[in-house]
């Protein structure tokens, strides 16, 4: 990387913050919170998700996550079923109310994140792209954080 560490964690921390402060200014409207749209998103899809996926997907632990899913059923925007593959585990699925709630809110976002011209199209996807291919390179060896010569190099400090 051309860049030092600490310098590109601090632009992609600013990136990351900013872009969170713009996207929880059009949901509180909605009195959505990033998470809460995050979950609903992955499950716009239809398809049912499981505990584990929606809090990898909304970035939570899972009791922040278990807290959030009870608050979205009181609200009549999620229902939970036990899973029929799996019947230890609970999928999550979007009542009608709430891919309504996802349709306007995304519409909503979408028009907000419209407005920032001054990032390209073409230049936004190549940035997606790099960011993801940052992430996966970032998430090699099952997101552990360790190199391999992390690893040897503690080995030796230990010796």
């Amino acid at each position: 990387m051309a860049r030092q560490p600490q310098e590109l964690l601090r632009l992609l921390t600013r990136a990351e913050r900013l872009a969170v402060r713009r996207v929880q200014s059009v949901l509180e409207e909605f009195d959505c919170s990033v998470e809460a749209w995050r979950v609903l998103d992955l499950l716009s899809d239809g398809q049912g998700h499981h505990m584990s996926a929606l809090a990898d997907h909304a970035f939570l632990p899972a009791p922040s996550l278990t807290k959030l899913i009870d608050h979205l059923v009181d609200q009549n925007l999620v229902f939970r079923r036990v899973d029929p593959a799996d019947r230890r585990r609970v999928l999550a699925y979007l009542t009608p109310r709430g891919l309504q709630r996802w349709q306007q809110l995304i519409r909503e976002v979408r028009a907000d994140w419209a407005e920032l011209e001054s990032l390209p199209a073409e230049e936004g996807a190549r940035l997606e792209s790099l960011l993801d291919r940052l992430a996966g390179v970032l998430d090699e060896g099952g997101g552990s954080g360790v190199t391999t010569a992390r690893a040897e190099r503690a080995v030796e400090r230990g010796r």
